[in-house]
């Protein structure tokens, strides 16, 4: 019988973060799964959480893995659910389903009942979002979204984001919310009412500046708002999403299936944004996402991360009924496809991920090209206002 032999974690440096893929080695040659446990500017403290884990899981068989999920979860005490742990745990499930694909032959979403649709749609972020962006907010700002949107459309996507709200202290008046309204109508007058726009507040506002903004976007169709409000103020996004008719969305800094319970309880948000290298991998990702169905709330996951992160959550969006789009990233580091010796096929028109009969998640990394790129510090990022206070990044 198969077991599990080593349990590596490998880390590459890509600009803006640390990428950490887990590497699942087995003791039959040839068999490992790869997963992903990316988590910005805690990437010592998730490495560290993998070799803890790595000792409860040798000599396992890796087929077994909603035991080696709960082994994990539950052992020592200490139960996975604070973010490191769970970042830690979600790489190494991810692997597991890998290795589980690679074993029967088939994508893993064969293995949780075939594909539901053809083809997953992508879309793709345009940034923004830094406080020198927008207090001196004019037409060229403006029209810095719309350059953008239109590179988006030209790249093939039919639906995209930009972080066009800045940030703002807990009550602020309407300049802000005037410079936000004026680069979503920018890019809405450059793409059209057929591309699907997206705005990420990026839990930035206070809940009373995130209804003032949420007001004034109301009216240019976004497919959603993400995170208007800080994440733990669950009634406050409730409040928000009452009185607005676009849909919001949050999730991604959500961890555990009880959390994502109290979310949905709360009427909190229309679309859940689960990340699968936070939330507890692809297991808990399913067990959140039977939940939200429960509850007509639609699935798209965050995913600004490496392309294991990216190929797990297409997989989850072949297997979902309700999985509404996927955030996908093309343009971080212009070695990104260097890293891949195997991946599915991306359509480049109209930018969605095609079905694969490829094993597993359908990737594989070349370690050689991971190795030229060593773990760097991420930079110090901060957000600071005008009189000094320290804001929300």
């Amino acid at each position: 019988m198969t077991r599990i032999a080593r349990v590596e974690a490998l880390v590459c440096n890509a600009r803006m973060r640390n990428w950490i893929f887990v590497k699942v080695l087995t003791d039959d040659d040839g068999l490992w799964g790869w997963g992903e446990a990316t988590l910005e500017w805690h990437t010592r403290e998730v490495v560290g959480a993998i070799e803890d884990l790595e000792d409860l899981l040798l000599g396992q068989d890796p087929t077994r893995i909603e035991y080696l999920w709960q082994l994990m979860f539950r052992q020592h005490f200490w139960h996975g659910n604070n973010l490191v742990r769970s970042t830690a745990i979600s790489g190494i499930d991810i692997a597991l389903w890998d290795i589980l694909g690679k074993i029967h032959g088939v994508p893993c979403h064969r293995l949780w009942g075939g594909p539901v649709r053809d083809r997953v749609r992508l879309y793709c972020h345009l940034g923004g979002g830094k406080m020198e962006d927008f207090y001196d907010i004019d037409v060229t700002q403006a029209g810095r979204f719309a350059e953008l949107a239109l590179r988006a459309v030209a790249d093939g996507f039919t639906a995209m984001k930009a972080m066009a709200v800045p940030p703002t202290k807990i009550i602020e008046g309407m300049q802000a919310v005037r410079a936000a309204e004026g680069c979503v109508a920018a890019m809405r007058d450059a793409v059209g009412e057929e591309t699907d726009l997206m705005v990420d507040c990026h839990a930035r506002p206070s809940p009373a500046m995130g209804c003032r903004f949420a007001r004034a976007l109301d009216d240019y169709g976004l497919l959603f708002l993400e995170e208007p409000c800080w994440p733990e103020y669950r009634e406050a996004l409730a409040e928000i999403r009452s009185t607005v008719s676009t849909p919001i969305a949050t999730g991604e800094r959500v961890v555990g299936l009880h959390a994502f319970r109290d979310l949905f309880q709360a009427k909190a948000c229309d679309v859940c944004q689960l990340d699968v290298t936070h939330v507890g991998g692809l297991s808990e990702a399913r067990r959140v996402a039977a939940l939200a169905r429960a509850y007509g709330v639609a699935l798209a996951p965050h995913n600004p991360q490496g392309p294991v992160s990216t190929a797990a959550s297409i997989e989850l969006g072949f297997a979902e009924p309700d999985y509404l789009i996927c955030e996908a990233v093309h343009e971080d580091v212009p070695w990104r496809g260097d890293i891949l010796t195997e991946t599915r096929v991306i359509e480049e028109t109209g930018r969605t991920a095609l079905v694969s009969d490829l094993p597993g998640l359908g990737v594989e990394l070349n370690e050689a090209e991971l190795a030229k790129h060593p773990f760097e510090q991420e930079l110090v990022e901060s957000i600071t206002y005008s009189d000094g206070a320290v804001g929300d990044w």
